[in-house]
């Protein structure tokens, strides 16, 4: 995968296609960020999870 969008890059390079390459670079960042807010977001809810099953047993 990580071949594939390299040679992407370096095509829109060769070409001079400088405004698709921006383009595209700027997609890039924006999907490692949604994935990395997806992530964070994934541990907020397991931690949310295993505190309310703590809470409960403290509880009962």
């Amino acid at each position: 995968m990580i071949k594939f969008f390299r040679k992407i890059r370096q095509q829109l390079l060769a070409e001079n296609k400088f405004g698709k390459y921006l383009t595209y670079a700027i997609g890039e960042i924006v999907l490692v960020v949604i994935g990395i807010l997806f992530a964070l977001q994934i541990n907020k809810w397991k931690e949310n999870n295993e505190n309310s099953v703590f809470e409960r047993k403290v509880i009962a």
